[in-house]
């Protein structure tokens, strides 16, 4: 049964855009490094008998490096759907870290070819008589080679790993950097229109989600309170930069709709500033004096 639940929103953090807090993502790009590095000092310095102590080492080798290799995969997810797309340079340093995740998956690969070449114990078919014990140490001299080079190809790709994470958290922090030092030192939040700052405010409130109506090429967004936002308004803030739509989900199943860092300045900047001052309240006019009402009666 389809869910429609796309692949990549189980792995990355399930947060709003704006709160990813890119710093906790460089310390935790660094520490994946540090694993691969500790990862890759444990594969390079492996010994073994091919057999069962070949088996018994080389697996929980195998079951860091698929940890690992999940892990650069949320870090990658995470990045990706986060403010940090927005500063240059970002574009080669996903693509890098796609790479680690590459990486990655081929060492896990090379630990599973190297179990895979393991000769195991148990007993043969039926047969003429054999000499066991020749048979096993034959067996084991032609593995041992085959099971060395998976082994060396893994260290090696768990190497490019480390790199690659301790490369990625430097740029990272140095791009961060740079944006911060070229920024305006008072830019002032952007403007709204009445119609845009409703369309804002109510996505603020989450679940906002922009589909494909029946009819193809036609848009419509839907808001969690039902606020309407017309395709003229979210063009607008979406040029703005004032929110942003989730291209990694189909439209059939609707994109998540995020106010972005620039929104939330002007959902503040909106709340700050004074509104119309009210029109006055006229007086109530006063009641007849109940002495007089025989007058009016004349």
């Amino acid at each position: 049964m389809t869910t429609g639940v796309h692949p990549l929103s189980l792995v990355a953090e399930q947060v709003p855009v704006p709160s990813i807090d890119i710093t906790e993502q460089i310390e935790r790009l660094q520490r994946l490094g540090e694993d691969f590095a500790s990862l890759h000092q444990k594969v390079r310095t492996l010994s073994f008998t091919p057999g069962t102590d070949a088996l018994n080492k080389i697996s929980p080798l195998l079951l860091t490096a698929q940890d690992l290799t999940g892990q650069a995969l949320r870090r990658l997810a995470t990045l990706n759907g986060s403010p940090y797309t927005d500063l240059p340079g970002s574009r080669p340093a996903l693509t890098a870290l796609a790479s680690v995740v590459s990486s990655s998956s081929l060492a896990g690969s090379d630990l599973s070819g190297a179990l895979g070449a393991n000769p195991y114990e148990g007993t043969a078919f039926p047969g003429p008589p054999a000499d066991e014990d020749s048979v096993r140490k034959t067996r084991h001299a032609q593995a041992r080679p085959v099971m060395t080079e998976h082994l060396a190809d893994t260290a090696h790709q768990l190497d490019l790993c480390a790199t690659g994470c301790r490369y990625l958290a430097a740029g990272i922090r140095r791009d961060l950097r740079h944006a911060a030092e070229q920024r305006p030192p008072h830019t002032p939040a952007p403007k709204l229109s009445a119609t845009q700052h409703a369309a804002l405010r109510a996505l603020a409130q989450g679940e906002g989600k922009l589909y494909e109506s029946h009819r193809i090429g036609t848009l419509r967004v839907q808001t969690k309170d039902g606020t309407r936002v017309s395709m003229a308004t979210f063009r607008a803030l979406k040029n703005r930069d004032l929110i942003r739509a989730d291209a990694r989900t189909s439209l059939l199943h609707g994109r998540d709709i995020t106010v972005t860092s620039q929104g939330q300045r002007a959902l503040a900047h909106a709340h700050q500033s004074p509104g119309p001052a009210p029109f006055p309240s006229s007086p109530a006019p006063a009641a007849l004096p109940a002495a007089r009402h025989s007058e009016v009666r004349r």
